[in-house]
């Protein structure tokens, strides 16, 4: 299969590129490296697996890799801009990054290339604060959509955008709703990640600032098993296209901020220092992905427990970041 992903040279894109490579498709990675770090993750793909085309593009430029884009069979669009705190600083650039170019790239397919299959990146913060919740437990696809700041509101937006053009249009669209993820090739910036950012602070015995009381909860997914989802997506595409799928760690891997820091002090053999501000706007005490859907069409369901993959992860950090 001809595969482009977007956002390519980022965490989720090196990942993606790498393993769907070593199934012997073809793939050609854009990106227009504006995050900290993705070099790195270009530097890897090139060395690794140099027959992977990269092109450096915003989404928005489709000349800049337009054959590729006709010709595509898959598309995963992980490109974006993926700070809640980044957003309210510049949501103007957060509305382009996230809605205008990925409603521009999801028009082209529409009228170039109606047949490719096209993933797209969503997340939990299409829900919000979830405030409303009278007890913790799994959220599903039913819960009602509420997008809380501009991120948000962009991500929400795009979210709808690929959902509606397989009912109006009958593109093969599905929607991840992604909860945190995690593992090598996350570069530990923090705002793109806390579990990477989390051990990069303690790998170099640095401070970690913890935004509200620590005690919020998050199921946590190891990337590997991300793109296995992605992989049975595509295979199954007649049973899921036009379908919006939450997609997590689950119960097994739910972890609160706090707990994750005292996981790492047992990892690392040390304690470093750990202050606590105010919490951010629209942050949800609790999510956990119930996973029902995914297992139910996909046949998918996490695989890889947490410390196992927080090992693989340190394990990265320590080969590439030192």
């Amino acid at each position: 299969m001809k595969i482009l992903i977007t956002g390519g040279v980022g965490f989720i894109g090196t990942n993606a590129a790498s393993y769907f490579f070593k199934k012997n498709h073809q793939v050609t990675v854009v990106d227009n490296f504006s995050r900290k770090g993705v070099e790195k993750n270009a530097l890897f793909l090139k060395k690794n697996f140099p027959k992977i085309k990269i092109i450096k593009s915003n989404v928005s430029s489709i000349k800049n890799y337009q054959s590729f884009l006709n010709q595509a069979e898959v598309v995963i669009h992980l490109a974006g801009q993926t700070a809640v705190t980044t957003s309210i600083k510049n949501p103007k650039n957060d509305f382009e990054n996230n809605l205008v170019d990925s409603f521009t790239l999801l028009e082209y397919l529409r009228k170039n290339n109606p047949k490719a299959i096209v993933i797209y990146s969503s997340t939990n913060k299409v829900y919000g604060d979830l405030k409303a919740m009278k007890k913790f437990s799994p959220v599903d696809e039913n819960t009602p959509l509420d997008f809380i700041s501009p991120y948000g509101c962009s991500k929400g937006a795009t979210d709808c955008y690929f959902l509606d053009y397989h009912r109006i249009f009958g593109l093969k669209t599905v929607v991840f709703r992604q909860s945190c993820i995690y593992g090598p090739h996350q570069l530990g910036v923090e705002d793109q990640g806390w579990v990477a950012h989390f051990a990069k602070q303690f790998l170099f015995k640095k401070s970690i600032t913890i935004f509200g009381d620590g005690k919020q909860i998050r199921d946590l997914l190891y990337v590997e098993d991300l793109i296995d989802a992605y992989e049975k997506a595509i295979k199954n595409i007649e049973k899921v296209k036009g379908q919006a799928i939450n997609i997590g760690g689950g119960e097994k891997n739910a972890y609160s901020l706090v707990e994750v820091t005292k996981i790492l002090e047992k990892e690392f053999g040390y304690k470093i220092p750990i202050y606590f501000d105010k919490a951010r706007v629209g942050d949800q005490k609790y999510f956990v992905s119930k996973n029902k859907k995914a297992k139910k069409l996909l046949n998918w369901q996490p695989k890889t427990l947490f410390i196992k993959g927080l090992k693989e992860l340190i394990n990265w950090q320590k080969q590439n970041l030192l």
